[in-house]
């Protein structure tokens, strides 16, 4: 898997459930303007918000839809027993990439446990054939997975553990692990490192506003020198960023399918007030 990978939001009805055609028809949006694959039930899709068997759902509806190679689904769960049970589901509907949240709730997480954990994951799968990513994602979870943690796994575990998602905006820290591990799949989440070309050596981009930059990001990625597009992408990610990220992808994209399930959001989320929507309308009449 490389390239440019939307992290698609999740539209829900009035009681809080998936929405089916509306989720796919922003799928095949997105994969038919810019997007090489689609990373489901992530952050952006509101997965630890979401129980089991509405994300199984949403799993299923994606995997008979689309080509699963170009489909990774969050399954991390700070429970071992419901992250195997969803990464198992996710490999039966044949997904071959799992995206992993370390165990984040029990701290302080030593490196030690952070590696106990991840290879009873890889025991417990066995042959199951599906390839974990690393789910780097410091702000929400509260810890950082160490440059030394992935590098142990990823060498003594490489046909389990392949890439990684970083979301913690610090490229630096990507470019250890690509310095490290030439053969892992690094993504960081922001488009504006499409930039940096392939001589980066990353894999792409795993983010939530190409939701709605998709079409401009893939003329970043075949052009990472083009530093009019590389301005305009930057500029769209900041100032989307710049309002409760979730939601504001959420509307963005409701704007565009005329769809007002995509403006529900679940709790703690809150929906956006007037000024917020005010502000998003203005971007959107720029795109």
């Amino acid at each position: 898997m490389k390239g440019i990978v939307a992290a698609v939001p999740t539209p829900l009805d009035a009681h809080g459930a998936p929405v089916k055609d509306t989720f796919l028809e922003h799928c095949a949006w997105a994969l038919a303007n810019g997007c090489d694959a689609l990373n489901i039930l992530g952050t952006t899709g509101e997965a630890n918000s979401l129980g089991l068997a509405h994300r199984k759902q949403v799993m299923a509806w994606a995997a008979e839809a689309f080509d699963t190679s170009r489909l990774m689904v969050g399954t991390g769960l700070t429970s071992l027993e419901d992250t195997l049970d969803l990464t198992r589901a996710a490999a039966d509907m044949g997904y071959g990439v799992a995206l992993v949240l370390p165990p984040f709730y029990y701290k302080p997480v030593t490196e030690e446990g952070l590696v106990a954990w991840y290879e009873a994951l890889d025991r417990a799968l066995g042959a199951t054939p599906i390839e974990i990513y690393f789910y780097n994602f410091p702000q929400m979870t509260g810890l950082k997975i160490p440059a030394d943690v992935v590098e142990r796994l990823a060498k003594t575990h490489p046909k389990r553990f392949t890439g990684i998602k970083d979301s913690s905006g610090d490229l630096d820290y990507c470019r250890e692990l690509v310095r490290r591990l030439p053969d892992l799949k690094v993504f960081p989440s922001s488009e504006t490192a499409l930039a940096e070309g392939p001589g980066a050596g990353f894999a792409g981009c795993i983010s939530a506003t190409v939701n709605i930059s998709a079409p401009l990001c893939a003329r970043l990625l075949q052009d990472p020198a083009d530093k009019a597009v590389a301005g305009r992408v930057a500029s769209i990610r900041a100032d989307i960023a710049a309002h409760p990220l979730v939601p504001a992808v959420k509307y963005l994209v409701g704007r565009r399918a005329d769809e007002s399930a995509w403006n529900r959001v679940l709790p703690p989320f809150q929906q956006l007030d007037d000024a917020a929507c005010g502000s998003l309308d203005r971007i959107a009449e720029t795109l």
